[in-house]
């Protein structure tokens, strides 16, 4: 059996659906339903069982078995950097992740778990471990935390545990994130309403439409927890990007060409939105390659593409 947290949110129902493609229907997912609209993500896939958050973590603490387990991905979490209640963001993100790292130990099943990018801020220095993990939000704080905690027992470790920094993913599955779910979708809306997208313009250094970020598709996302799930013992925090920024000018473009028409338009990025702006990510992939992930990662233009036909297909 695999168990999924966060199973009907964007990553855990990709991983899901991939899981099924590889024959793997035994899987426990575990989610929050209160937003009830997410049970569409989950609506072409197969599994054994699904559990609410709270009763998992309840399981979890008091230390019930759910059979021969052969790696917990978990996704679950507070994915909101615009969220200001700490103890709420602690709560579902460190405490929650702890839980389930002390299960996994005791049983020797490996734990591939979800970090992110966030814990880099405004820093350009991208390395695991270097001198950039200064996150500008709570949430990014909160991912730093439980890594921070999680360095200080590899020595101690009895089951392999795995930690992916997810940088800007994209891909099908994400609608119901509203205004958290990614850019392309967001332009896509734009381009299908008023022929237009609309991009901030220059800031930081950069001219209009050219901040920069690692945009990843999600199915590259799958891939690296499946090759973590799977990595022969290997234990570490790993980034996961493209190792290849591309500018925001590049993904509109890769929207109005897939809908064959359109046209960019710049407007002043809001001074209270400065401070805390990314305007640059890029994945450092020196880690990932040496501990032997060979994953070949998509294009923005493959993967725009690939996320708004999906996209269409299951609008129907």
């Amino acid at each position: 059996m695999y168990i999924v947290t966060g199973a009907a949110g964007f990553i855990g129902s990709n991983l899901v659906k991939a899981l099924n493609d590889r024959g793997e229907e035994d899987i426990l997912i575990v989610d929050d339903l209160t937003d009830g609209k997410k049970f569409a993500n989950l609506a072409d896939c197969t599994f054994a069982d699904y559990l609410d958050r709270d009763a998992f973590r309840q399981r979890i603490r008091a230390g019930e078995e759910f059979g021969e387990v052969s790696a917990i991905f978990h996704q679950g979490a507070c994915t909101d950097t615009l969220e200001q209640n700490g103890r709420y963001m602690m709560d579902a993100n460190f405490e929650a992740s702890k839980e389930i790292f002390g299960w996994t130990q005791m049983r020797k099943i490996p734990l591939v778990y979800a970090s992110s990018a966030a814990v880099y801020g405004s820093s350009l220095d991208f390395r695991e471990g270097g001198d950039g993990e200064v996150p500008l939000n709570v949430y990014g704080w909160s991912k730093l935390v439980f890594d921070q905690w999680l360095r200080r027992r590899w020595d101690e470790l009895k089951a392999p545990v795995v930690g992916l920094r997810y940088f800007n993913v994209y891909g099908p599955r994400e609608a119901h994130k509203a205004r958290m779910a990614s850019v392309i979708h967001h332009f896509s809306k734009q381009v299908a309403a008023t022929a237009k997208v609309r991009l901030f313009g220059g800031s930081h250094g950069y001219p209009d439409g050219e901040h920069r970020r690692d945009f990843i598709f999600v199915e590259d996302i799958v891939a690296a927890n499946l090759w973590a799930a799977n990595g022969a013992g290997t234990s570490g925090i790993f980034n996961i990007g493209t190792g290849e920024s591309r500018s925001f000018n590049d993904v509109a473009r890769a929207v109005i060409d897939w809908h064959g028409r359109g046209e960019i338009e710049y407007f002043p990025m809001p001074d209270d939105l400065k401070p805390a702006y990314q305007a640059f990510t890029e994945a450092d992939l020196s880690r990932l390659r040496e501990a032997g992930c060979d994953i070949a990662f998509t294009s923005v233009e493959d993967g725009v593409r690939r996320t708004l036909d999906a996209t269409a297909q299951r609008a129907g």
